[in-house]
C-alpha cells in the first residue's frame, strides 16, 4: 500500500470544476477548487489544512452515493485517489487484507476472488471506492461490508489523529454507520477480513441461489458467484456503463423501510422481511411500483430506470433539480398510497428532498 508523502496537486479552473465530472449520476455544479491526493499523506494534510482555516472541504472519492446541488460546492473539493491491496496478516480466523480508501472497489473484490479469498464475492460490481463502503455499510445480495470488516482507519478531525476503529466503534447499520452524514472522519483505509477458500460464502439471497441453481447456505465457486452477480447487476442496470443511460445513477435511490409490523397489517399482501423487535422490512421498489411508477417514469431530462425501479437516473439533459423533482413525486405518491415515509440512500450536498 502507498503511504508516501507527496504534493497535493490543485486541478486547473476548466470544465473539470463542475462536479458532474466526478460523479455517476453524472450531475453537480461548479466547485470552488478541486485538489487530488494520491498518497494518504496528502488527504489527511489537505483536511487538516481545510479544518485548521475552516474552509469547506468535500471529500469525493467514486462519486457513486452522492447528489450535488446545481449550484455546486463553494469550497474545496478533495478528490481521494489513493491506491493499494496489501495483506497484512493470516491466521486461522481468516486472512487480514488493508485496502486504501480511494481503490476501486470492484477492482478490490475482482482482486479478492482471483486470489481465492472469499466474503466479498457478492458485493461484486458496486461503483465507487473501498474507502466509501464503510460509510455506506455497502450491501447486496445477503452480504454487508460489516460482515467482513476487522477495522477502518480513519482521520479524526476532532482530534487531529489517525484512528483505528472496530466494528463497534463504527456503529454499523443497515446502509449508516458512524461516519455517514458527519464530516468528523476521513476514511483512509479498510481492513477486511476474507476466508482462503475457492467457494463463496453461504448464499443468503434468493434470487441469487436461484440464478446459481443453489439453496439457500450453498457455497458455490468464487468465480461462479460473482460472474453471476455481476450478470444480475448488468440486467439492472447497476454496473456503470458509459453508453448506457440507465447507469447513469447513485444505484439505489431509497432505502427499504423498515417499519412496524402494523402498517404491513395496512397494507396487506407485500414483499416483506421479519426485522427487530417486531418490525418488518418492505422493499422500496414494490412500494415505488404499486404507487403508480413504473419503470421508465419520466421527469424533466431525468427517469426511473427502464431496468430497475430504485435508480432514478439522468438521461443525459437532466439536472439535480429535476431529479429531486422526481424524487419528491415519487416520495410523495408512496406516502400517500401506503403512509410510507421513503428514505434517500445517496449523501445530499448542497440540495435537500
Amino acid at each position: 500500500m502507498d503511504l508516501r508523502v507527496g504534493v497535493v496537486t490543485d486541478t486547473p479552473l476548466g470544465p473539470e470544476r463542475f462536479l458532474s465530472a466526478y460523479t455517476t449520476l453524472r450531475l453537480g455544479g461548479p466547485a470552488g477548487t478541486v485538489t487530488t491526493a494520491v498518497h494518504t499523506d496528502e488527504a489527511v494534510g489537505a483536511v487538516r489544512a481545510a479544518t485548521a482555516s475552516g474552509r469547506r472541504l468535500l471529500v469525493l472519492a467514486g462519486g457513486s452515493n452522492v447528489v450535488i446541488g446545481d449550484d455546486g460546492f463553494d469550497g474545496e473539493v478533495l478528490l481521494l485517489r489513493t491506491r493499494g491491496v496489501e495483506v497484512t496478516g493470516e491466521d486461522a480466523s481468516g486472512v487480514l487484507v488493508r485496502v486504501a480508501a480511494g481503490e476501486p472497489w470492484d477492482d478490490f473484490v475482482g482482486y479478492a476472488v482471483s486470489s481465492g479469498l472469499s466474503g466479498v464475492e457478492c458485493l461484486s460490481g458496486i461503483p465507487g471506492a473501498a474507502g466509501s463502503t464503510p460509510i455506506q455499510n455497502v450491501g447486496a445480495y445477503g452480504q454487508e461490508v460489516a460482515h467482513t470488516i476487522e477495522a477502518v482507519h480513519a482521520y479524526d478531525r476532532r482530534a487531529d489523529e489517525i484512528r483505528v476503529m472496530t466494528p463497534e466503534e463504527c456503529r454499523f447499520g443497515y446502509r449508516t454507520s458512524v461516519f455517514k452524514h458527519d464530516d468528523r472522519y476521513l476514511v483512509t483505509a479498510v481492513d477486511f477480513r476474507l476466508s482462503r477458500s475457492g467457494d463463496s460464502a453461504p448464499i443468503r439471497y434468493a434470487e441469487l441461489a436461484r440464478s446459481l441453481g443453489a439453496a439457500a447456505g450453498d457455497r458455490v465457486p468464487l468465480r461462479q458467484a460473482r460472474d453471476t452477480v455481476l450478470k444480475l447487476r448488468a440486467g439492472k442496470g447497476m454496473v456503470l456503463d458509459p453508453e448506457d443511460r440507465d447507469t447513469w445513477s447513485v444505484g439505489s435511490f431509497f432505502t427499504n423501510p423498515v417499519v412496524p409490523a402494523a402498517v404491513l397489517e395496512s397494507i396487506g399482501e407485500a414483499p416483506n422481511w421479519p426485522g427487530a423487535d417486531g418490525t418488518v422490512k418492505l422493499p422500496a421498489a414494490w412500494l415505488i411500483e404499486h404507487a403508480g411508477f413504473p419503470k421508465g417514469f419520466a421527469g424533466d431530462g431525468v427517469a426511473i430506470s427502464g431496468k430497475h425501479t430504485l435508480a432514478l437516473t439522468n438521461r443525459g439533459s437532466g439536472t439535480t433539480t429535476a431529479l429531486l423533482d422526481l424524487a419528491r413525486t415519487i416520495r410523495d405518491g408512496v406516502r400517500a398510497r401506503f403512509g410510507v415515509e421513503l428514505h434517500p440512500e445517496p449523501v445530499l450536498i448542497d440540495c435537500a428532498l
